[in-house]
């Protein structure tokens, strides 16, 4: 039996057929969408590679079950881009050398963004490292990662402050 759910994936409205109703959103993303920038680390929840926005929200797509989320409005790495113009986040990962290998940068960026919006970041470095706890990198690029969230925290902040 197939299964149809609907949903938004970086603005763009998709119906989906599931054949089978155990398939995580990692795995709908990855396999049945092509957008492979969400990456698959541990299948268990606890890298934070496979880490997308659900409805604005920082979720595991490897834990949510793609059932689950018809109706919602998904963003993935592939969708914080405008054209050619990067992210606030992703133009600081870059500028502050965010990554090493890259494997776990789509997580690790979505999760900053989800940060940023939640308002919990502030400018305290340790906050921030403890509000991105549930990515893991295995290059220990953390001291970049960390300068770029306060970076475009800061940023942000600066671009409230003038369009207020």
């Amino acid at each position: 039996m197939t299964l149809s759910i609907s949903l938004s994936v970086n603005g763009e409205s998709l119906s989906v057929p599931l054949e089978d109703p155990r398939t995580t959103l990692l795995d709908l993303l990855r396999e049945h969408i092509g957008l492979t920038g969400t990456k698959k680390g541990c299948d268990r929840g606890q890298c934070g590679a496979c880490t997308v926005l659900l409805d604005g929200k920082r979720i595991n797509a490897c834990l949510t079950l793609a059932a689950s989320v018809d109706g919602t409005d998904v963003t993935t790495i592939e969708g914080l881009a405008t054209g050619d113009t990067l992210h606030p986040v992703q133009a600081a990962f870059i500028e502050h050398d965010g990554f090493q290998c890259g494997y776990c940068t789509p997580g690790q960026i979505m999760s900053a963004v989800g940060l940023l919006s939640e308002g919990d970041a502030g400018a305290d470095p340790e906050r921030i490292r403890e509000g991105m706890s549930g990515n893991i990198c295995r290059c220990a690029a953390y001291p970049g990662i960390t300068a770029a969230v306060l970076d475009a925290q800061r940023r942000q902040s600066e671009n409230e402050g003038t369009s207020a």
